[in-house]
């Protein structure tokens, strides 16, 4: 048996996404009304009680309540909750910096790209985010059966080469109403049937432990930024720490993140390597990184450290910059709030679209030719 790898993903419903959801909700109407907004908004939840907490400072008036009860009813949730507000302005030691055009923060950011999906993502976390994508479908078309809350674990085989070649496992914990498990059931392994058959060998287990019936907010707490490895690679890559929901792209922690993603994505796309992370670090108040890094695994068709020259050359990791080029202010961040922040076809994240880049890189390396 070769490697195993293993990638988790959590559904739309479970509390601690629903705080990122609310999270995101917020930043996005204070940008839509005022780009210039400085936001660093997190969100917890137990039970029907609501937390919203942190710093903005805008000229646009929002009703952060009601953002937040559309981020729950959105996800399944149609109880009553209390939402309660514990919001501030930013500090003005931090807004000196950033208004210079540095970084929000200090810290580290990395960025993932593999050549073995089209999505550039790890297989075993592209098929967890799908299965859990798969589980919000049978959620909504029947709701008298499934209940919001859950979350799908899967284990893939690579070979020497790092090249996946089966599934291994599959794990899905999907909450249910009362006296439905074995209908659910039924219908998770209709909708996960391709995978079964294009890997036999594959065990299932669904609701392992059996009845999941009481969900979300009511059978755990939720926090915004407690599922960064669901938000980016499943585990697969390094992260910096720092969460992406409730923040505007004047912190690193999600603009650069981004960055790298971009940059890993363009030194795959144009054959230079067939996975790499690619990292960066930043001061406060700095504009140009502290450091920028590659790692190719040993895949690159040059060494890493021409890579990292290559980038340099190719990119600008300077924040002001990284916010133009993506147009980060005009993103719609809560429609990314949920299975991940990577690799999602179909949403023209502008992170995503490396071609015009790649194509930079091979002209690059091959002037140095």
């Amino acid at each position: 048996m070769g490697k195993i790898v293993t990638c988790e993903q959590v559904f739309k419903g479970h509390p601690d996404k629903l705080c990122d959801q609310i999270s995101d909700n917020v930043l996005d109407a204070y940008l839509k009304a005022d780009k210039t907004s400085r936001v660093a908004v997190e969100s917890a939840i137990k039970n029907n009680a609501v937390y919203v907490f942190g710093e903005v400072t805008s000229k646009a008036k929002v009703n952060i309540i009601k953002e937040a009860i559309k981020a729950l009813r959105f996800a399944g949730y149609y109880e009553q909750f209390k939402v309660y507000l514990n919001i501030t302005k930013q500090s003005g030691d931090i807004a000196l910096g950033v208004d210079k055009e540095g970084a929000g923060d200090q810290g580290m950011m990395y960025g993932y790209a593999t050549n073995e999906t089209d999505e550039r993502m790890p297989y075993p976390f592209v098929v967890a985010s799908h299965i859990s994508n798969l589980a919000r479908i049978l959620f909504v078309k029947h709701n008298d059966i499934f209940g919001p809350d859950g979350k799908c674990e899967v284990a893939v085989e690579y070979d020497s080469d790092y090249k996946p070649v089966a599934i291994k496992t599959i794990i899905i914990s999907s909450q249910t109403k009362p006296g439905k498990l074995e209908e659910a059931k039924a219908l998770l392994l209709e909708a996960i049937g391709g995978y079964i058959k294009k890997y036999p060998e594959c065990q299932v287990l669904i609701n392992p432990t059996g009845a999941f019936e009481t969900g979300g907010p009511y059978a755990d707490s939720g926090l915004t930024g407690r599922k960064l490895m669901c938000d980016t690679y499943g585990g697969v890559a390094h992260h910096g720490g720092g969460a992406f929901s409730g923040k505007d792209p004047t912190k690193v922690d999600r603009s650069g993140a981004y960055y790298c993603r971009y940059v890993a994505k363009a030194l795959v796309d144009s054959g230079l390597c067939k996975r790499c992370e690619v990292g960066v670090a930043y001061s406060i108040g700095i504009a140009e990184p502290v450091s920028v890094s590659v790692d190719s695994f040993g895949t690159g068709v040059i060494d890493d450290d021409k890579l990292v020259e290559l980038v340099k050359e190719v990119f600008d990791f300077k924040p002001a910059s990284i916010i133009k080029e993506l147009k980060l202010l005009d993103v719609t961040y809560s429609r990314i709030s949920e299975y991940g922040h990577f690799g999602r076809l179909g949403l023209n994240l502008p992170w995503e679209d490396a071609d015009a880049k790649a194509q930079a890189l091979r002209e690059a390396l091959e002037a140095t030719k």
